[in-house]
């Protein structure tokens, strides 16, 4: 498609996609393949959370890959149709009718669409300990730092899939791992509690929450918790602590464009489409019960797609 330049000089993009995680790659992939022109803004490697992942075992086509290699894969996939890859942290999106601006902490850039990918992190507990021992045994990737806390006894706080599969994966270096949880019985799909149930080397504290992570001046040494039942106290030794409690989206940088609801997630309908024409939101940041690649890759798909028709409805109302 021919590139447009507007008056001040900046070019015009098709599509801006924020964030590079599968849903962002998909859609840059088929708005790419639909002869786009496309610009992929990411604040750190493309991925997103399958760079945390040790192994997706639920994605078609493989029986077992590691996150990592998966990403790349859709990395490649995406950019060789000529996908413009750039870094930067994105501060705020603006609606300027037939185009959007895309604001990061160095440029700006302009677009007749937008199709926000940004995802959503991990959520903190909020507790005496969690930030001054982050990096010193408090972790939220088990991936990233499993490998550091061989032979100890860990602590993994939360019973969702996340939880329970990280816990799983921590076997292969601590010499025990204990799940508290604050119900009295897991989340997590069945399949998963079944291997977690069948470790040996993996227990599990019910009904309780981690109220404080205490150590010395140098490493975390324990957890103090509570029961939610009985209001008991006691602490759990512990030389390392994975917290899995939950998700918050990433969508700060988009609140003044009116697109969020109370809990800051991006509500769609089924073609992506956002309360903005030509804006759209795929993945974890929209406002959904299910947060798999395989839905990302959907919904991305969808996205590239109709950006596409969206353009094209663009160019006829200039007819």
């Amino acid at each position: 498609m021919e590139t447009e330049i507007n008056l001040e000089g900046t070019k015009m993009n098709d599509v801006i996609i924020i964030g590079a995680g599968p849903a962002g790659m998909t859609a840059a992939l088929y708005a790419a393949r639909a002869n786009l022109t496309v610009v992929m803004i990411e604040r750190g490697a493309p991925g997103g959370q399958m760079n945390n992942t040790a192994e997706v075992e639920n994605y078609p086509g493989f029986d077992s890959i590691l996150g990592p290699e998966l990403a790349y894969k859709m990395y490649e996939n995406a950019t060789k149709f000529g996908v413009e890859n750039a870094y930067g942290i994105v501060k705020e999106i603006k609606d300027c009718g037939s185009y959007k601006e895309v604001v990061t902490d160095d440029q700006t850039y302009q677009a007749k669409t937008v199709i926000i990918a940004t995802g959503c992190d991990h959520r903190k507990l909020g507790i005496p300990g969690e930030d001054e021992y982050a990096g010193r045994g408090v972790s939220y990737c088990a991936v990233c730092d499993g490998a550091f806390f061989r032979e100890r006894k860990l602590v993994v706080v939360g019973g969702g899939d996340s939880a329970v599969e990280e816990a799983l994966y921590l076997t292969q270096f601590a010499s025990e791992v204990v799940i508290i949880h604050r119900r009295d019985q897991l989340r997590a799909q069945k399949i998963i509690q079944d291997r977690a149930f069948a470790n040996e080397k993996i227990s599990f504290i019910w009904d309780s929450v981690v109220e404080e992570i205490t150590g010395n001046d140098r490493v975390v040494e324990s957890v103090k918790i509570k029961n939610v039942q009985t209001g008991e106290e006691s602490s759990v030794a512990a030389g390392g602590v994975f917290i899995y409690v939950g998700l918050d989206p990433l969508t700060e940088p988009f609140q003044s464009a009116g697109i969020l609801n109370e809990n800051g997630w991006i509500p769609t309908n089924e073609e992506m489409e956002t309360s903005i024409p030509g804006v759209f939101a795929v993945g974890d940041v929209r406002e959904k019960n299910l947060r798999q690649i395989t839905t990302a890759v959907g919904e991305g798909s969808i996205a590239g797609q109709n950006v596409f028709s969206y353009i094209e409805t663009l160019k006829d109302m200039q007819k």
